[in-house]
């Protein structure tokens, strides 16, 4: 019992220094993993293709991850840090939509970002 109480309170502990990311930048990271996962495009880590609602929940576990070590508080740190590469590998994550030559997920998530705050500013501009 005593083991478990020093565990949980290990946890507790690790995890009270951990800051999500801001409001802002969650709903843009929100926004990219909708993306991916809507696009029907194909995410490839570690040499394996997966669907992009595959991909999100993996990138969602890095992000949380991320998080809980405070790493990330914008998204093109969640990009750079967490949704470019394998951690474990080194290997660079690549999207594939169909018709098109796979691309490096750091490129095609950027892009995406790029869409995303045009939208944001779009809707949010006085017309």
């Amino acid at each position: 019992m005593r083991a478990v109480l020093l565990l949980l309170g290990g946890l507790l502990t690790a995890s009270a220094g951990a800051a999500p990311l801001p409001a802002s930048a969650r709903a843009e990271v929100d926004a990219l993993l909708s993306h991916l996962q809507a696009s029907g495009c194909e995410f490839n880590r570690n040499g394996s293709w997966y669907a992009g609602a595959d991909a999100k929940a993996h990138l969602l576990k890095k992000l949380d991850y991320l998080e809980g070590k405070d790493l990330v508080k914008t998204a093109e740190q969640f990009i750079e840090r967490g949704a470019s590469g394998s951690s474990m590998s080194g290997k660079p994550y690549l999207v594939r939509c169909a018709g098109k030559a796979p691309v490096e997920s750091a490129r095609w998530l950027t892009a995406e970002l790029r869409q995303v705050r045009a939208a944001r500013a779009a809707a949010s501009s006085p017309r």
